[in-house]
């Protein structure tokens, strides 16, 4: 399928791209090309091939998250300007009416 000069324009457009004649020609191209290979690959036959996600057969090596104690919590809430009852304290940014 060759894309059209106006239609790499109207692309273009609706992409808010401003283009060089000399881009235009070239990306006609390549999206020619790019559609061309799209066609091939609708062609394939997939009937009988089974759908799948990934072929190496790897599985997550993610571990489960744990929670891990520091210790340091009462010390950081120190630290900061202002603190009560174990938070940092902030001032008030929104007034109850």
């Amino acid at each position: 399928m060759k894309l059209s000069i106006e239609e790499v324009e109207h692309i273009a457009k609706l992409a808010r791209l401003s283009l060089t004649q000399e881009e235009k020609e070239k990306y006609s191209n390549q999206l020619s090309n790019i559609l061309e290979y799209m066609e091939k690959l609708q062609s394939v036959d997939t009937q009988n091939i089974e759908p799948t996600s990934q072929v190496t057969g790897l599985t997550s090596v993610m571990r489960e998250d744990e929670i891990i104690e520091s210790g340091i919590e009462k010390d950081l809430v120190e630290c900061a300007p202002a603190h009560k009852d174990g938070y940092v304290a902030i001032p008030k940014i929104f007034e109850n009416k």
